[in-house]
């Protein structure tokens, strides 16, 4: 399945999602797929996106890391669906808004948390999801300047 059409359903899942443990559950598989995409960006992606994309791929797999590994079924993460990335700038557009979403649940998330543990676990995940939001926007803005340089390249070769 296409990034994009992944972070869509990520993005509705998240929406949708009922109590604590299912929030939880959607913030982790948003931040594994974050963490693939930005693995596949590292790979495959625009060279000029390379460094970010492992920051990225670092960062969503901290955000991961510290919240508990829900349980997938047999389907397992939604993130091993991801099948090619397509436009790198709508990927990454539709990655920044669901890592920013992300951030929102898991404010929620540390307000209605019941002992202090999960109330740094959410912290430090929000922290993840901030900076991973933070290279997205980085890759966006990269993408930005290449585009402009081509087209006064182009406009000085006319």
């Amino acid at each position: 399945m296409d990034a994009v059409r992944l972070i869509a359903a990520s993005r509705r899942a998240l929406t949708t999602a009922g109590g604590v443990p299912e929030l939880s559950a959607e913030v982790w598989q948003a931040q594994a797929l974050a963490q693939a995409i930005g693995s596949r960006l590292a790979v495959a992606g625009p060279p000029e996106l390379r460094g970010e994309a492992l920051g990225l791929t670092e960062l969503a797999g901290r955000g991961c890391g510290v919240l508990d590994t829900p349980p997938l079924g047999p389907a397992g993460p939604r993130a091993a669906r991801l099948t090619e990335l397509g436009d790198a700038r709508k990927t990454l557009t539709h990655l920044g808004g669901l890592l920013g979403e992300v951030g929102i649940a898991l404010v929620g998330l540390a307000c209605s948390a019941d002992d202090e543990s999960a109330y740094w676990q959410c912290v430090e995940a929000i922290d993840a999801a901030d900076e991973s939001r933070d290279r997205v926007l980085e890759m966006l803005r990269k993408l930005a300047d290449r585009d402009r340089a081509l087209a006064e390249r182009e406009a000085e070769h006319t």
